[in-house]
């Protein structure tokens, strides 16, 4: 099992309180699954996600990534699992400005030590076609690109999980199909697993699995199966 939580929980002190923002979750998600977790506006699926890629700690509970408990692990060793299985794609891109997309694309790469860095990043700008935007900066793309930009760095050094935010939230509906399309096609070629948090049904019909988030609580959509 390539994820697994056992009883994962997650709360947060108010002045009014314990907020349980994750109530006991049980999850398991199988190498090359597809998976979408939708949910309202603070129904707590943006912190299983943070959780299930130990950028957050559990208040209780396990999270497993390839048989390693995040639990047992310092926050260096948990940034050595994301470098070398997870990639990560945000609603707000998050490039960094003073790098050109090239660059923006190499850099997880040269963190993790992968001496190939420069031409697997020019790979993939290609296979996300912005061969001819290697030296452009953020602010000389337009949100599609720089989406498509975010989609090849979370590509670089062949992750095994893909985790992606409302990976579209911030696009216009034309644009957001031209990526989503990209994202699966790119998902598929590569054999990644992917977990998305997203609003948006038709994107999550997309996945094999959808699983929803209310009030804390993770439940599986049962689909008709046709």
């Amino acid at each position: 099992m390539l994820i697994q939580t056992a009883q994962l929980r997650k709360d947060v002190e108010t002045s009014e309180g314990i907020l349980h923002i994750l109530k006991p979750t049980d999850l398991k998600i199988e190498a090359g699954e597809t998976v979408a977790i939708v949910g309202a506006s603070g129904s707590g699926k943006s912190t299983l996600l943070s959780l299930l890629a130990g950028l957050d700690l559990a208040s209780a509970g396990d999270v497993s990534i390839d048989n390693v408990n995040l639990g047992d692990l310092d926050e260096e060793q948990r940034a050595k699992i994301r470098a070398d299985k997870v990639g990560f794609i945000f609603q707000s891109f998050l490039l960094i400005p003073s790098l050109t997309a090239l660059e923006n694309v190499m850099l997880p790469a040269e963190l993790a030590g992968h001496k190939q860095a420069e031409a697997q990043a020019r790979e993939l700008l290609s296979k996300v076609g912005l061969g001819d935007r290697l030296t452009h900066y953020p602010n000389q793309l337009s949100g599609g690109e720089q989406q498509r930009v975010a989609i090849a760095r979370a590509f670089v050094g062949t992750p095994k999980i893909l985790f992606a935010d409302e990976p579209t939230g911030n696009l216009d509906a034309t644009t957001g199909h031209k990526v989503e399309d990209l994202l699966f096609q790119m998902n598929q070629d590569s054999g990644t697993t992917l977990v998305m948090v997203t609003h948006d049904s038709e994107l999550a019909e997309r996945c094999q699995r959808v699983l929803r988030m209310e009030a804390g609580k993770l439940t599986e959509v049962t689909r008709d199966v046709a």
